[in-house]
C-alpha cells in the first residue's frame, strides 16, 4: 500500500495556514518537498519524501541579536 504523501502535506499545508503559521516550499532534493516554517525564535525544516515518510529538523534561537559585524562569520563559515 502506498502512503498517500501528497495527502499529508497538502493536510500540514493547510493546519499552517488555518494556524496563521507562516510557510514557503523548496525542492532541495529530488524525492522530497521541504516546507520551511517560521515561527518566533525558531525555524523547521519539514521534509515530506516520496516513499511517504516526513522528516523534521528543527532550529532554535538562543535570543541573542547580534550587530552587522556577525556578518563576516557567516561567510568565515562558509569559506573553503
Amino acid at each position: 500500500m502506498k502512503n498517500d504523501v501528497f495527502g499529508k502535506l497538502i493536510a500540514f499545508l493547510n493546519k499552517l495556514e488555518q494556524d496563521k503559521i507562516t510557510y514557503s516550499l523548496a525542492h532541495n532534493r529530488d524525492e522530497t518537498v521541504m516546507v520551511n516554517v517560521a515561527i518566533p525564535g525558531q525555524r523547521w525544516e519539514v521534509e515530506f519524501f516520496e516513499d511517504g515518510s516526513v522528516e523534521v529538523e528543527k532550529f532554535v534561537s538562543s535570543g541573542e541579536v547580534a550587530g552587522e559585524e556577525a556578518l563576516s562569520d557567516l561567510f568565515a563559515m562558509s569559506s573553503d
